[in-house]
């Protein structure tokens, strides 16, 4: 399984790279895990609705340049389907089991996700009705992929 995951924006503290180095260690005996960053655009403060419309349209262009067209998109988003851990791990065993072996997972800037990158989805994933900072994001969800595979494996995992 080829996982990949685009993400907007650099990580800048040091514990939150150290926690994704951690989950990509562990996932690489599950999968083939690739990590893109696309650059994030500076939101001024006090931002007009156009404004930050044009910046969401800018990121998702970048990441849509990033999507090849037989990947399964998994879109992170407040309005998404929130599932639990089995449930997360079953969508992935099943992608794998009707040959859909590319996964890639979107996490938004600070604005979130441009509607363009909504509609490419297979899939809206939510985590929580409350917002969390991108750079955690990344490390919520590698951490829920690593366990997913724990699950799909029957492995023991800390509960």
């Amino acid at each position: 399984m080829n996982i990949k995951i685009i993400c907007v924006g650099k990580i800048k503290e040091k514990f939150y790279n150290q926690a994704v180095e951690e989950y990509v260690k562990r996932l690489s005996r599950y999968c083939k895990l690739k990590i893109i960053e696309v650059a994030d655009e500076k939101t001024p403060d006090n931002a007009s609705a156009a404004m930050n419309s044009a910046i969401k349209l800018k990121e998702g262009q970048r990441i849509q340049s990033c999507i090849e067209s037989n990947e399964y998109v998994i879109a992170l988003c407040i309005e998404g389907k929130q599932l639990d851990s089995v449930e997360l791990s079953n969508q992935i065993n099943q992608l794998g089991i009707e040959g859909k072996s590319n996964i890639t997972f979107v996490i938004g800037g600070s604005l979130g996700l441009a509607q363009t990158v909504v509609e490419r989805a297979d899939f809206c994933l939510s985590f929580s009705k409350m917002t969390f900072p991108h750079q955690l994001m990344r490390v919520i969800l590698l951490e829920q992929i690593y366990r997913a595979y724990k699950i799909i494996q029957n492995e023991p995992y800390h509960k």
